[in-house]
């Protein structure tokens, strides 16, 4: 028992480690760090909405940094091929055969920069990957790396010549995370992160932090998978997205509101992402402020809001809301 909790406490301490890390190069987005390490943890892909500069590319590469792995960023255009992203099979002239050259999907941590400027087919080519963590090109599957995440970004300024999503291929990500401006505080300290060469070559010299061990954050997985949540909460947690399709019991307006609830991926996804959120806090148990907080980023992208309540200015965010306030807490 005594080794058990030895380890657990290096695996802890070592993404509290990562997280400081972090922290120290990405200043004023405390949540998108957060969310971040819970997507490690609950092995899932992240979508991130936020305005131009708001440091959505910088925080990935930082967190490439910070762990033992590989990192790629694609940026999405009109004019990207499917086999841009998952390969393609070369002919070999002096050997007379053809041999597949692998495409950035093949890489631990990706960066799917602006993914909603790029047609559907190659959306669908990435989120195919997500789901079954494999490539198939002609009659062969490749699979993909154990460690594998993908973080896309899209722009919520600018809709033209954009292809939104599919909402029923949103589905796929693990968290829809949307960021906002740093605070004036936060962004005096960045404006000396930036002018500041010391910090911006620790930066660059890697051989300061050391990574963290895939292996370490495997243990971690497993961890989280065991942290302890009471009966009750677990029933709470599914009486949330359970709600969501039947939105009537709670109220006339909700059902109003919306046209679609969240599938069972939702539960599976709040319960990971609530255990790893308690995790990372360094508590032993799962408590029902994890799965309120965590109900927001696991459940706006899954749900489809009416015409009704699109004509109201009714938000998924400000729906989710209202769901919880309605819902007894155990």
């Amino acid at each position: 028992m005594s080794e058990q909790n030895s380890n657990k406490n290096t695996a802890q301490a070592s993404l509290m480690r990562l997280k400081k890390f972090i922290n120290q190069e990405i200043i004023g987005q405390d949540i998108l760090v957060e969310r971040m390490l819970i997507g490690l943890l609950a092995d899932g892909h992240i979508l991130v909405e936020g305005a131009p500069g708001l440091a959505k590319t910088r925080a990935i590469k930082v967190l490439s940094k910070g762990i033992q792995g590989d990192f790629h960023r694609v940026q999405f255009t009109p004019d990207l091929l499917p086999a841009d992203l998952t390969g393609t099979e070369i002919y070999r002239p002096q050997l007379g055969t053809f041999e597949f050259q692998q495409g950035p999907l093949f890489h631990n941590l990706i960066l799917a920069d602006e993914i909603n400027r790029s047609p559907a087919k190659v959306q669908a080519a990435l989120l195919e990957a997500m789901a079954e963590r494999q490539i198939t090109v002609g009659q062969a599957t490749y699979p993909l790396p154990e460690l594998f995440m993908v973080m896309a970004t899209q722009n919520p300024i600018e809709q033209e010549g954009t292809y939104p999503l599919p909402e029923a291929q949103l589905d796929r990500f693990l968290l829809h995370v949307k960021i906002d401006y740093p605070k004036a505080e936060h962004e005096k300290s960045i404006l000396h992160l930036a002018r500041t060469e010391a910090k911006l070559a620790k930066l660059k010299n890697s051989d300061q932090f050391e990574p963290l061990n895939q292996q370490i954050l495997f243990a971690a997985r497993n961890e989280v998978l065991d942290l302890y949540m009471a009966e009750s909460l677990e029933d709470y947690l599914l009486q949330i997205v359970l709600a969501t399709r039947s939105p009537a019991v709670y109220g006339k307006d909700l059902a109003s509101w919306l046209q679609y609830g969240a599938s069972p991926r939702a539960s599976i996804a709040l319960d990971r992402c609530s255990r790893a959120k308690a995790w990372l806090a360094q508590r032993e148990f799962v408590g029902p402020e994890d799965i309120q907080d965590m109900a927001f980023d696991v459940l706006r992208h899954r749900l489809i809001l009416s015409y009704e309540a699109e004509a109201e200015g009714i938000t998924t965010d400000y729906f989710i809301k209202e769901l919880i306030s309605r819902i007894a807490v155990p």
